[in-house]
């Protein structure tokens, strides 16, 4: 049993399917098999014996639904991969969960991360590596890699992530399925724990492009309780996914082909390119300097952002604890609880915004970084005056060994440098996988990624929903 979300609702819908059947299928599936992956830290059982009678009834039907880590249950752990907050249970849901009950989504578990959601990879987590199910001993991408390889598993029928820079479409395209980043504040982050608040999204992690839409639309609306929350949140409607739009107007970066492209994604993406033309999608290649800064202004931005959400977690009002009394001084204390309770890559983050926000380089760093974004913003608007969306690969390399990268972080950074930019600006996002690449014996997923301007997800949808039947 392999469904898709658009699947599972028609057929519980004409009585093809029980539900409770298929949820516990994929509930006793996920639990049997998810040690070949590591794709979930934590099942609830008990959440679904208690919501599923409640559930089933409502549009999603009872959905078997992943979700990420870092998102807060209220009765539940939600430990963002990281000791400090591994016996951490949230007093209150995050809007996005709260919704998607609402709705009829049910939660089958909390899927690995990397720790806070600093990673490329899904190795930072305190609890474990989750694996590709592509590749033998492959990253599955980060940190949303438990909510996707889940999905590409089928040990659940779609996830909930977040992104800060490329997060979800970065291993949606390792992984092979589809990954949605919508506008800036369509879905409310409130209780979603902050690694940088103004380049945090949650995400849709799908097997269609269809169920993204059915599932953000399942997330999505106003939010008082967030301040960065769009008041149009709740108007947007699903597109109507129809073959003949107008052929649209693409742009393709130059630097998007540039250094850094593993050749072989770049003779396949040309090949795509090539492709489309021929069935008279007009696409122009155009000049995007300002694309060619986006990781070191978010490698600028977003630590700063770190240093200051985190700085919340000493040992007294959040996180790992101990007895203060066997420490001579409080300073002595704080030392201890941080050291324990933060990962390698999560202490360079808070290191580099403290360095980045201190008074001899705040001005040097962090105001030249917020101006090139704004630089950024600027560009992109003026794209979008005369281009429908545009167009890149989704990731410059293929699914790496476990390992191989985690002691090189640069590279690391790297892997993001397509997905970055839309966050900066702030606009949708999608990757949706395209055909796979042989390395080593092994086929190994490559995604392809669209950008549209703000509020356009269904613009997007509709046409990614007419490229997906192309592969």
């Amino acid at each position: 049993m392999n469904l898709t979300l658009k699947q599972y609702i028609d057929w519980i819908n004409d009585w093809t399917l029980d539900a409770k059947n298929v949820i516990n299928h994929y509930l006793n599936k996920a639990k049997e098999k998810n040690s070949q992956t590591f794709s979930f830290v934590r099942f609830h059982e008990d959440y679904v014996n208690s919501h599923i009678d409640d559930l089933i009834s409502k549009p999603l039907h009872g959905a078997p639904i992943g979700l990420k880590d870092i998102i807060l249950t209220k009765g539940y752990i939600s430990s963002c991969g990281s000791k400090m907050m591994k016996d951490f249970v949230s007093p209150y849901s995050a809007t996005c969960f709260e919704t998607l009950e609402k709705n009829g989504g049910l939660m089958v578990g909390k899927t690995n991360m990397d720790e806070f959601a600093m990673g490329s990879s899904t190795e930072t987590s305190y609890f474990g590596k989750t694996i590709n199910p592509h590749g033998i001993n492959r990253v599955p991408g980060g940190s949303s890699g438990g909510s996707t390889a889940a999905v590409a598993a089928d040990l659940c029928i779609a996830a909930l992530g977040t992104d800060t820079g490329g997060s979800v479409r970065q291993p949606a395209s390792f992984c092979g399925i589809v990954g949605l980043k919508p506008t800036y504040g369509r879905v409310s982050r409130y209780g979603v724990q902050s690694m940088a608040s103004s380049l945090d999204q949650v995400w849709v992690i799908t097997k269609t492009v269809e169920d993204a839409g059915i599932l953000l639309k399942a997330i999505a609306g106003y939010d008082t309780h967030d301040a960065q929350s769009c008041p149009e949140a709740d108007t947007w409607q699903q597109p109507t996914y129809k073959n003949d739009v107008k052929k649209p107007k693409l742009a393709l970066p130059k630097e998007a082909l540039g250094e850094g492209l593993d050749p072989r994604i770049k003779t396949r993406f040309l090949e795509y390119i090539k492709k489309l033309k021929g069935l008279w999608w007009e696409i122009e290649e155009i000049d995007l300097p300002i694309m060619g800064y986006a990781v070191p202004m978010y490698y600028t931005l977003m630590p700063a952002e770190v240093s200051t959400n985190l700085a919340r977690f000493d040992g007294i009002r959040f996180g790992l604890q101990d007895d203060t009394t066997k420490y001579p001084d409080i300073l002595d204390y704080y030392k201890h609880i941080r050291s324990e309770g933060f990962g390698e890559e999560t202490k360079r983050r808070i290191l580099l915004g403290t360095f980045v926000l201190s008074s001899a380089n705040y001005e040097g760093y962090y105001l030249k970084a917020q101006q090139a974004r704004e630089q950024l913003k600027a560009d992109f608007s003026k794209i979008f005056e005369q281009y429908d969306a545009i167009i890149t690969p989704t990731t410059p390399t293929l699914p790496g060994k476990i390992g191989e990268k985690i002691n090189d972080p640069l590279t690391m950074y790297l892997e993001d440098m397509y997905t970055i930019p839309a966050n900066m600006a702030g606009i949708p996002a999608m990757s949706i996988p395209w055909g796979m690449i042989e390395e080593n014996g092994e086929m190994l997923p490559m995604g392809i990624q669209l950008m549209t301007d703000r509020r356009q997800e269904e613009k997007l949808l509709e046409l990614w929903w007419i490229l997906e039947k192309l592969n």
